[in-house]
């Protein structure tokens, strides 16, 4: 974990999917570095629980990040709580499996709706604020999905690799306008994602859960799995004025999965 600092004093920062795993982990990290938190999820208790549990003043926002109508309002309500958004972190996802020939057209359109619709809607919500303080980011968790593909999760790996041809886009679009724009790509992360994934191959092939564990792992050249606390840090850092110069980079946080 990083040192508390106040190098984010004063920037509204903006967490959708805040109030679990990675996310949680990044509003951690961002509120001991002085930063105020607009909190975005579906589920308000668990935002609100979060919320009290960081130092400082944080907003708690209600959205669905694929409705623009719900993005909108509830930009609209961060803004007034807490200001300007200077910093957008992307990270509400979803991931779910299906061999190719069995994913129906509603598993599709609601991986991408997720995964990259909600970074489209959320990205075109905060950019007005940065262009005009002439200074923000923009930082989308993809994945290492977003890098290579993996079996049987055809629907999740396309939207992941729309989120990092849209990073790189809007990087050069905003690149002289003070803004940069990122995507961090974890691997296998200790998240509540990984763990429904461990259920899932359990409840299909009978290993047991640290067989379906070790098997994840093994993808990582590190033998282990991410900690959400590892990707978190590389989102603080490119929060940061010393990043300024990484512009549309996918930044590989996978054990040298992907390289």
């Amino acid at each position: 974990m990083t040192e508390t600092s106040n190098s984010l004093k004063g920037r509204h920062v903006l967490v959708t999917g805040a109030a679990r795993g990675i996310g949680a982990a990044i509003s951690r990290s961002l509120a001991a570095q002085g930063a105020s938190l607009s909190l975005m999820g579906r589920k308000r208790d668990a935002l609100q629980q979060l919320a009290d549990s960081l130092p400082g003043q944080h907003a708690v926002v209600v959205a669905d990040v694929a409705d623009a109508e719900s993005v909108n309002a509830a930009f609209a309500k961060a803004r007034a709580a807490l200001g300007p958004v200077a910093i957008l972190v992307n990270n509400a996802g979803q991931a779910e499996s299906a061999p190719f020939h069995k994913t129906s057209l509603q598993l599709w359109q609601q991986m991408l709706g997720v995964n990259l619709t909600g970074t489209f809607l959320c990205a075109q919500a905060a950019l007005p604020d940065m262009l005009q303080a002439k200074w923000g980011r923009i930082i989308n968790i993809a994945s290492t999905a977003g890098q290579k593909g993996y079996p049987y999760v055809s629907a999740y790996v396309a939207a992941k690799h729309g989120v990092v041809g849209l990073t790189r886009s809007l990087a050069l679009e905003v690149a002289k306008k003070g803004v940069t724009v990122n995507a961090v790509c974890p691997g296998y992360t200790e998240t509540d994602i990984l763990r429904e994934s461990i259920a899932n191959v359990v409840a299909k092939t009978g290993r047991s859960e640290q067989e379906a564990m070790a098997e994840f792992a093994a993808g990582n050249p590190q033998g282990r799995i991410v900690q959400p606390e590892e990707v978190a840090d590389a989102v603080r850092w490119l929060c940061g004025d010393a990043a300024g110069s990484i512009n549309g980079q996918s930044i590989s946080v996978s054990g040298g999965e992907v390289m």
